[in-house]
């Protein structure tokens, strides 16, 4: 009698089971990890590798929290790289494409998809998520990432080694999410060439090779005290403005390059950088390290004229600029940027001035 309870109970329970699986057999007919694109945990991602069919690639690195570095060597945009993490994490899927579909949508995605590998920090021994041994990074994730659907509204996605590409959606966004997964490594740089505090700055040195007399050096005496040196006679100006000496310091707080334009022809850019500079900037912080940025004039655009019709020679709003040991050529905003482009004479009393 016993016995048969237990073949009965057994039955049952193989019932359920095998219901179970007929039932969510029959609401999908695709296995649930090749639809799994979104990363559980954002927070333990360590890293990012993507590429697309034109040899186009980037690997983005987590060095510590809400630090980033692009291919192992420049300071990511935290911007760029929160949005992608964001995206990742929120991404949902929307519907697998209809088989009618799906061999053009796969032949599509071969030819112009960019591939995404998602590393992350994994245990060996993971005990309920209390007890964590022997931690490692592994890669959890690949998947390619294609274009738009018809309606502008979804994004279609492929998991590696699945069959079936799906349609995937941000919540809140109306729009498709492929221009996030950039293969492009300037996307994803850090567009910042100072950023420095008052306490943080000790010279600042900013040469004028047009004009000499222009020319200056400012040191932080770090007592509330600053010596401003004329770099042509290499005298030391003692009646300055100290309210505009501490809007100038304080310039150097947050400045961007607007745009990175080692990919434009490369005659142009030896032309322009073989040319005297405008006006040349070098920090040195307190840590030792130097930072410098030179600066050149832009040909102003076409029908740019001065209040009499004359053409005007120099672009009014922009200035290229070479940044990161001249290693980046960059365009750069007088409106971003006047605030630490200041002669000599900016510092000097009215009195002086006339003089």
């Amino acid at each position: 009698m016993k016995t048969n309870r237990y073949i009965i109970i057994s039955v049952i329970i193989l019932t359920a089971i095998a219901l179970v699986l007929v039932l969510s057999r029959s609401e999908t007919t695709f296995r649930k990890d090749s639809a799994d694109f979104a990363v559980d945990d954002s927070a333990t991602v360590t890293r990012i590798f993507m590429s697309d069919k034109n040899n186009n690639s980037v690997t983005l690195n987590r060095l510590g929290p809400g630090n980033w570095q692009v291919n192992n060597q420049y300071p990511a945009s935290k911007f760029n790289v929160e949005m992608l993490l964001q995206t990742m994490s929120e991404l949902m899927v929307k519907n697998p494409v209809a088989k009618a579909a799906q061999n053009n949508v796969i032949r599509e995605l071969a030819v112009n998809s960019v591939k995404v590998e998602i590393y992350q920090k994994a245990y060996r021994i993971d005990l309920f998520g209390q007890i964590r041994w022997f931690p490692h990074e592994k890669l959890t994730k690949v998947y390619y990432v294609g274009g738009a659907t018809s309606s502008n509204q979804g994004t279609f996605m492929l998991m590696e080694n699945a069959s079936t590409p799906f349609v995937t959606y941000l919540p809140g966004l109306r729009g498709f999410v492929s221009p996030r997964y950039s293969p492009l490594s300037k996307y994803w740089r850090d567009y910042t060439v100072f950023k420095k505090t008052i306490p943080e700055i000790v010279k600042v040195r900013v040469e004028v090779p047009g004009t000499p007399d222009f020319s200056y050096e400012v040191t932080n005496n770090r007592n509330n005290t600053y010596t401003l040196v004329s770099l042509k006679d290499n005298k030391q100006i003692f009646d300055y403005d100290t309210l505009r000496m501490l809007n100038f310091l304080s310039g150097f707080r947050n400045l961007n390059y607007e745009a990175l334009l080692n990919d434009i022809d490369k005659h142009k850019i030896d032309s322009v950088v073989n040319s005297q500079p405008f006006i040349v900037i070098t920090l040195t912080d307190t840590s030792g390290a130097t930072r410098t940025m030179k600066t050149y004039h832009k040909q102003g655009p076409e029908g740019q004229a001065d209040p009499q019709g004359n053409p005007l020679p120099y672009d009014l709003d922009r200035l290229y600029a070479t940044v990161n040991g001249d290693k980046d050529f960059v365009v750069i905003q007088y409106f971003v940027f006047d605030k630490v482009l200041r002669p000599k004479s900016f510092f000097l009393k009215e009195p002086q001035k006339n003089k």
